[in-house]
């Protein structure tokens, strides 16, 4: 990798390549101003970043040295909090506020409904993702096993599609029910005289369908007698198609394996065609070449006879990553590599420029913002150091104040533990707030490493501190008037093929008030916005915001396992459920360059994973090695005996390399080993620093 001067940075000539010849061209801006002002961020804020990284790890220490002192102690809840008072942990609560945000898409404000999340680095998957705006519900109820079973190979299953047609249809009188009589009743294939019991529900009509809205959510019911389906349906309806992602994550974080400038140029690249509105993709199905771009708006004819328009994309967010990484695709003059999160936060703004300018095919946000969520922030300090590092990004390209939105991931023990604090930081620019449950799993095993050994990791899903977190982090979005102005969001459900499940327990998110919840592809988009549907998720808010915002006490409540004594078969099985994980993810991390894919389990069932996981599983081996479960002989054998198990499962993977015949030749086994090994030590027990370095290594980096 090769570098070049750019006013005193040393910038990869690939990055820099790509910034002047595809993105500032365009944007009629000055190459040498722009690598002068981006070198003036850098000046500014890398010894505040590195201050806010020491400022960390000065906290751990005294966190660690406190439980190290009270070991053999049952837990005190009040003498934890005002322990983590003391040394300003925890921050003072803010006086009563409301968020200023302005110029919000509906997306964010006053719609509820699912999200994806995408690597970046995959342009299909990134189509698929912002295309997902619309999804067949006959599709995606026949293809999985929505309806309790999975779908019949060969040819088109005429029963199945009958019960596909009996579920969608049962749906429809639900969501928009008709004046008399049900949706399976209607015998007009040319969709005359349908009366709704709500006919404000109606909005209109294309060639090709109908129109309707229940709780701002769109529902298309297709019309089609020469389709198969709509041939024989009495009605003649083809399909159902819900409006399903309203908002996508397009993700240089957790999902993704960028090491480099090569990776972060690729990612950026992508960034660029999306909103430019010209990438696309190419790809073989059934013997055929085919490319995917980005689908246009639909256009309908309202009852007054008026062309109205509904948009046929997400809207997008770009998910930066933290405040912890740096990345050699910028050295500053002291020759360190610059902080990628810095690197992220002007590179992705900039080429947002091109859609706020209405220079590319589509526009994404029509109030004019750009949506960067920022991940992994500890506390109200960091996110006040994002706050004002957006406001330097504005400056330096020339944005109004708060042009750039920040969604805030509540995913880290001391960002949920100073919630409200952590929003006023960033008051006037916020747009979304998550719970991160995977990731502040991780730091809650990390923070509290020294206080003890935890339960098993099944059983922290029953941890106090896991209600108190999501409870908490509705009720304070709520009362720091997030809603009609910001999303508050629950996390991803993990299993992408067990959609039957999701149906039966995802509708608990829009039942506590959040207006968004992550899903794993399109198609289960698609199935979760039934749930919003059935759900007035505004209305759920209004009850919610009456009730009180609960305590501290429980959510910094660790989930230690307090006296456990378990047998050495179930410290086995769980030492093999970790490693499995592991090996799982990180052999593809490491060798493949794959941040984030469908893993099978030890019990192949295939769950989504990414880095989020990986901290849990070793910061948990971490921890019971730590205390004395486990003997590091024991961690070895279950890394061995499932390296062995990983290697059988993606056998058919012409790309794999297998770890067990040669694990010590084998960099992704010995990053794996060091993960647990070493993960006491990694700071907040995050897994990039050695995934990183072991993927350069891979890459001769």
């Amino acid at each position: 990798m090769t570098h070049s001067n750019r006013a005193g940075l040393s910038v990869a000539d690939e990055l820099a390549t790509f910034i002047e010849g595809e993105v500032l061209p365009g944007l009629a801006i000055d190459a040498g101003e722009f690598w002068a002002g981006v070198a003036d961020l850098y000046a500014r804020f890398t010894p505040e970043n590195r201050a806010l990284l020491a400022r960390r790890d000065d906290l751990q220490a005294r966190i660690d040295a406190w439980h190290a002192a009270r070991k053999g102690q049952p837990h005190d809840p009040a003498a934890t909090e005002g322990f983590l008072r003391e040394i300003g942990y925890l921050a003072p609560e803010p006086a009563p506020f409301q968020v200023g945000t302005e110029r919000v898409d509906d997306e964010m404000a006053r719609l509820a409904g699912p999200q994806l999340v995408v690597p970046i680095l995959n342009a299909r998957f990134l189509l698929n993702a912002a295309n997902a705006r619309w999804g067949s519900l006959y599709d995606a109820l026949y293809g999985t096993d929505a309806l309790g079973d999975l779908p019949p190979g060969g040819p088109y299953d005429t029963e199945r599609g009958a019960r596909v047609v009996a579920r969608a249809k049962a749906f429809l009188d639900q969501a928009v029910p008709l004046a008399g009589g049900s949706w399976a009743d209607l015998t007009d294939p040319h969709a005359n005289g349908i009366e709704l019991k709500d006919p404000a529900q109606y909005l209109g009509m294309t060639e090709r369908s109908r129109l309707f809205r229940n709780n701002g959510l769109h529902i298309e019911v297709v019309f089609d007698t020469t389709h198969p389906v709509g041939a024989t349906d009495p009605a003649g309806i083809a399909d159902v198609v819900l409006e399903s992602a309203l908002s996508t994550i397009c993700d240089l974080e957790d999902s993704v394996a960028a090491v480099d400038a090569a990776d972060k140029t690729a990612a950026y690249r992508n960034w660029l065609g999306l909103m430019k509105g010209d990438l696309s993709a190419s790809f073989q199905k059934g013997g055929k070449t085919l490319e995917r771009t980005l689908e246009p708006d639909v256009s309908y004819a309202a009852p007054d006879g008026s062309s109205r328009t509904l948009r046929g994309r997400s809207l997008l967010f770009v998910r930066n990553v933290g405040h912890l990484m740096t990345n050699p695709a910028i050295r500053l003059p002291d020759g360190e590599e610059a902080f990628e999160g810095i690197l992220d936060a002007i590179v992705t703004s900039l080429i947002a420029m091109y859609d706020l300018r209405g220079l590319g095919r589509f526009r994404n946000s029509t109030a004019g913002s750009v949506y960067i969520v920022k991940p992994k922030m500890h506390g109200p300090d960091e996110a006040a150091f994002t706050n004002r590092l957006f406001d330097a990004v504005e400056d330096l390209l020339g944005l109004d104040r708060h042009t750039i939105k920040v969604g805030v991931m509540d995913e880290e023990r001391r960002t949920s533990a100073n919630l409200a604090a952590c929003i006023h930081a960033v008051k006037d620019r916020i747009v979304f707030i998550n719970t991160g449950f995977l990731d502040r799993t991780g730091d809650e095993i990390h923070t509290a490493m020294q206080a003890g050994p935890m339960v098993r990791k099944a059983d922290i899903k029953a941890s106090k501190w896991i209600s108190s977190y999501e409870a908490r982090n509705v009720a304070i979005g709520l009362a720091c008037g997030l809603s009609g102005r910001a999303q508050i969001g629950k996390g991803m459900w993990a299993a992408p093929d067990r959609m039957a499940d999701m149906l039966e327990q995802k509708i608990g998110h829009p039942k506590t008030g959040a207006n968004t919840a992550w899903t794993p592809s399109p198609t289960a988009a698609t199935l979760h916005a039934m749930h919003y549907h059935a759900v007035d998720v505004f209305a759920v808010q209004k009850e919610v915001a009456q009730r009180p915002v609960p305590g501290l006490q429980d959510l910094l409540t660790p989930p230690l396992a307090n006296g456990a004594n378990w047998s050495e078969q179930e410290v086995a099985d769980e030492l093999d459920n970790n490693a499995q994980g592991i090996l799982g993810y990180v052999v593809r991390w490491i060798d493949q360059g794959v941040g984030c894919s469908k893993v099978p389990d030890i019990h192949d069932i295939g769950l989504m994973e990414d880095r989020a996981t990986l901290r849990i599983s070793s910061q948990h081996i971490a921890n019971w090695l730590l205390h004395g479960v486990c003997t590091p002989a024991q961690v070895d054998a279950a890394l061995l005996r499932m390296a062995a198990k990983v290697d059988a499962q993606n056998a058919g993977d012409p790309l794999y390399r297998p770890m067990a015949p040669n694990p010590d030749g084998s960099l992704a086994y010995q990053a794996a080993r060091a993960l647990v090994f070493e993960g006491v030590t990694q700071p907040n027990g995050y897994t990039e620093p050695l995934l990183h370095a072991f993927r350069r290594r891979v890459k001769g980096g």
